[in-house]
């Protein structure tokens, strides 16, 4: 076999995506699903944006019931703090085996294995036992992770003539999928006779649901394997990419303090569950406009320090008013938020693609991004629980997000430089 380093530009197409796959060389090219027509294709479109729904109920809906939690289970106070850090933990764990079952099974089938387990896992949540709380917490993280891999990279191999509006309707499916899971978790508790484990079993039925909708075309086409035919030198010794990484990470850990605790937060401020979970729904909608405007606004500079520590700034203003401000106030400050943390959200995966010189090393970058970045969110809902507990306030909480505020921005700047981290693409052609 020879090999040859590829040193092309980066195509413009290329940087207008704003999702990438996270091990796209080492996935599987499967076979286009056996639809034809324009009916067939919005049935494809809509069952992936239904899948992203999905991926994120898990993580508001727990928050949303968690002083009902602690006190029907016995939950302690650490307990509630490992049960909101979790299913972040399992994000970076398990996220390193999507490719490998889309290299044995095939993506359409692993994602459908996805949904099943999904739903089991949610399922178990609803069982009134701590233990299985955890295991169906974990079990549900885990393919949450893999689908979190596959899903973007199924978008763009079968919408490439439509990659930014479905890119657009994934990013907005996840945010819905939270928001949803945040303001309607009380209210479906009550509608089911005040029953804490049908609420907190309920989002087992969306992912079921889909799953029949999905069965058709996981097994519609036949499974390829493929060999890898690049790899990528030199990424994880590159100080550019671990800004990149740090970005991510510390911008995700600002995003699942708020998927985790702002509901509780509210309430401990005196909000009834309803309203709190209500103005948490608005700020996560809020993410999903900002999803789809801050990336035009972050390619029109010559490079993305400024609008990454304004972001920040916002995301982090925001949550002191959140904790801090009249109550009056709230609703104006969870829209802020949700315009700042969306942002972040979207300028650390388009740092991804910016920062790299060709699809391969962004595919790379992105799994490195989403290994330890995921690992090091899963830090910021775990010290907001240990906090409550030692201070029986969430009020000191705000020292942790000025921290990660700052390091958010210390981060982003780096990130934000117009260069390329130093990898190279490597590939491997038979003779």
């Amino acid at each position: 076999m020879t090999l040859s380093i590829s040193n092309d530009p980066l195509p413009v197409d290329f940087v207008d995506q704003q999702l990438v796959d996270a091990e796209a060389d080492s996935m599987p090219a499967p076979q286009l699903p056996a639809i034809r027509g324009m009916v067939g294709r919005f049935i494809l479109g809509a069952s992936l944006v239904l899948i992203a729904f999905n991926l994120r109920p898990l993580f508001s809906s727990a928050s949303a019931l968690l002083p009902e939690v602690r006190t029907e289970l016995g939950l302690s106070a650490t307990g509630a703090s490992l049960l909101t850090t979790l299913p972040v933990v399992c994000l970076g764990l398990f996220s390193p085996l999507a490719p490998r079952l889309a290299q044995r099974f095939g993506s359409e089938r692993t994602l459908l294995g996805v949904l099943l387990l999904l739903a089991l896992g949610t399922a178990m949540r609803g069982l009134e036992s701590i233990p299985l709380l955890f295991v169906g917490t974990a079990l549900a993280g885990g393919c949450i992770a893999v689908g979190n891999v596959l899903l973007p990279g199924l978008v763009k191999r079968d919408f490439a003539d439509r990659a930014a509006l479905m890119t657009g309707f994934y990013t907005m499916a996840l945010c819905a999928g939270a928001a949803s899971a945040a303001g309607l978790t009380l209210p479906a508790e009550r509608l089911l006779g005040s029953s804490l484990p049908a609420a907190l079993a309920v989002w087992a039925a969306p992912a079921l649901l889909v799953a029949l909708i999905w069965l058709p075309q996981a097994f519609a086409g036949k499974m390829q394997s493929a060999r890898a035919g690049f790899r990528v030198e030199g990424l994880w010794k590159d100080p550019t990419a671990w800004k990149v990484t740090l970005f991510m990470g510390l911008q995700s850990a600002l995003a699942y303090c708020v998927f985790g605790w702002l509901v509780p937060i509210l309430r401990e401020r005196g909000l009834d569950g309803v309203t709190a979970g209500a103005i948490v729904s608005v700020s996560v909608m809020t993410q999903a406009a900002a999803c789809l405007v801050a990336p035009h606004l972050a390619m029109r500079g010559k490079d993305q320090r400024v609008i990454n520590v304004s972001l920040g700034a916002m995301a982090v203003a925001a949550l002191f008013g959140l904790l801090f401000a009249p109550l009056s106030t709230v609703w104006v400050w969870a829209v802020l938020q949700g315009i700042g943390q969306g942002g972040l959200i979207a300028v650390a995966m388009i740092a991804i693609v910016l920062r790299s010189r060709d699809a391969h090393v962004a595919a790379h970058l992105s799994g490195m991004a989403q290994c330890v970045g995921y690992l090091l969110a899963a830090l910021g809902p775990l010290i907001v629980g240990l906090i409550r507990s030692w201070t029986g306030s969430f009020a000191p909480s705000a020292i942790l997000f000025g921290l990660i505020g700052l390091g958010v921005a210390l981060a982003g700047w780096g990130a934000g430089r117009a260069r390329y981290v130093g990898a190279r693409t490597i590939e491997i052609k038979a003779t």
